[in-house]
């Protein structure tokens, strides 16, 4: 799979298409002022494309390897049935078991994707679709971000912890459970981190921070990915590192220069960087090794 990513749009667009995405512009304001930095309707509409993801990108490891074993999912939550996905080793054993966190796009091929590279690397991968009790995941991205948007934030905490009870009972799991979450997941990642004082291990792609009060309760280890251009997200770093310091939290933070909000996600043309991408789920297994086995 390739893609070409000389016509990658605008910083002042991508830009742009961030703030959108995540609820601080209407979609009708994205549109009026992308016309004006594209030059033009025609030229907007092609670089529209561009911004939305291509998950005809999204099988780094494809749904039959023979390496996995995936499969759907159900666990009960506060509001009933959890639809999830599921993917582990070939090989029958016990595996340390790790939640994957949805973007605010809901469950899509992306995130199974990850979700399967996970199972390679010899985890029960595990991804919850947080949209179940809406009726799950739709394909168009901007209905499951309206619908992101009416989730309670207590209640997805508390279908997390249900999702980290089960996996902790499943006979394919060593008991150990971790968590990996991207931007909207990012930040559940760290409340999951915060409610759940079990949690093994939490990964934070440029997720949102929990209050600094919140913080002592975190028993996890902590890493944390951020992008260098991710100003928004990036103004929460501070206050979120001297609180861990202050109440001795173990934790590891890494900025990536020069990178966008969602630098991991390589179905999204606009904002995939690869050298950062690699990086970061390079460090990412590392530190589920050392904290899950």
């Amino acid at each position: 799979m390739s893609r070409d990513l000389r016509e990658k749009p605008s910083q002042a667009i991508i830009d742009l298409y961030d703030a959108f995405t995540h609820g601080r512009l209407s979609r009708r304001s994205f549109l009026d002022r992308l016309v004006l930095l594209a030059g033009g309707s025609a030229a907007a509409t092609a670089v529209l494309a561009l911004l939305k993801n291509d998950y005809a990108m999204a099988e780094t490891v494809p749904e039959g390897d023979s390496r996995i074993r995936a499969k759907s999912a159900i666990v009960q939550g506060p509001d009933g049935a959890i639809a999830c996905y599921q993917a582990e080793p070939a090989a029958e054993g016990k595996y340390p078991a790790v939640i994957v966190i949805h973007e605010n796009r809901g469950l899509n091929p992306h995130i199974k994707d990850v979700t399967r590279r996970l199972a390679v690397a010899g985890y029960l991968g595990f991804a919850p679709d947080l949209l179940s009790a809406q009726g799950g995941t739709p394909s168009d991205e901007d209905k499951a971000r309206d619908m992101i948007g009416k989730l309670d934030a207590a209640r997805v905490v508390v279908a997390l912890r249900a999702v980290d009870a089960a996996l902790r009972e499943m006979p394919d799991s060593t008991g150990k459970v971790g968590v990996v979450g991207f931007c909207w997941g990012g930040g559940y990642a760290n409340q999951l981190a915060v409610a759940e004082p079990t949690l093994n291990a939490a990964v934070a792609y440029y997720g949102r921070q929990p209050k600094a009060e919140d913080v002592p309760a975190i028993k996890a280890p902590l890493l944390l990915h951020y992008a260098g251009l991710d100003q928004a997200t990036n103004a929460g770093i501070p206050a979120y590192e001297a609180a861990l310091k202050a109440n001795g939290k173990s934790y590891e933070i890494y900025v990536y220069d020069g990178a966008n909000h969602a630098f991991n996600n390589d179905t999204n043309p606009a904002r995939y960087d690869k050298a950062a991408a690699d990086l970061a789920w390079t460090r990412t297994l590392d530190f589920l090794k050392r904290n899950l086995g």
